[in-house]
């Protein structure tokens, strides 16, 4: 009884040899632009608002220490016993809270940005809006020992555009994507061998001619 030879992955990889040099450009461009569109249609549009506070220094207080507070205020703004508080007049749970909003702070400012994002952008501004006002309250409670107070700079207002990326900007990035995965696949695929399963032979460079050549 003859043993049947089993089939090993050399001839699939060899017909992968043999596929033109440009087909795994194209078809990771293709695909990757499909995934990338696809993404882009499907995801639904999240839109961010922006209120702005800023912390003002009383009589016994220095600019300098109302921006250290203002840091100070920046970190805070999104821990449980602020978010406790906005979330009576934002309307949504805590962790809805805790997940949408985020708080920025500069160096050379006493201002505290709180951002909110959400899929609709009424409540967005709600979110936003209720966070600086619960901040201001905790704020303002403190003022006695911290003397700075924190002053609403700016409301959120309703965004015009979405926050996240449109369709055609996904699909760019995906067919971008894909084509560097196919460049890379280009670099990785095998050689070209021979029918009989050989190495193809490397051209041939002629040496250099030899004094004995020359007199010829």
């Amino acid at each position: 009884m003859t043993d049947t030879p089993t089939r090993g992955p050399r001839p699939s990889l060899a017909r992968l040899g043999r596929l033109p040099a440009w087909s795994a450009l194209v078809t990771g461009t293709a695909l990757g632009g499909l995934f990338g569109g696809a993404y882009g249609v499907f995801t639904p549009p999240s839109y961010t608002a922006t209120s702005y506070v800023v912390a003002v220094p009383t009589d016994k207080a220095t600019p300098d220490a109302a921006r250290g507070f203002a840091q100070a205020y920046g970190r805070v703004a999104t821990q449980l016993a602020v978010l406790g508080d906005a979330q009576v007049w934002a309307g949504v749970p805590v962790r809805t809270l805790r997940d949408s909003v985020r708080a920025a702070t500069s160096p050379d400012a006493p201002m505290v940005a709180v951002s909110a994002t959400s899929a609709r952008p009424e409540l967005a501004v709600d979110m936003a809006n209720a966070v600086s006002r619960a901040l201001t309250r905790h704020a303002e409670d403190t003022k006695g020992s911290t003397q700075v107070r924190l002053v609403q700079f700016s409301r959120a207002v309703k965004p015009g555009k979405p926050a996240s990326a449109s369709t055609p900007v996904t699909t760019l990035v995906g067919a971008s994507a894909g084509g560097l995965l196919g460049g890379l696949a280009l670099l990785a695929r095998p050689r070209r061998t021979r029918r009989d399963g050989g190495p193809a032979p490397a051209a041939s460079v002629p040496g250099p001619a030899t004094a004995a050549d020359v007199q010829r």
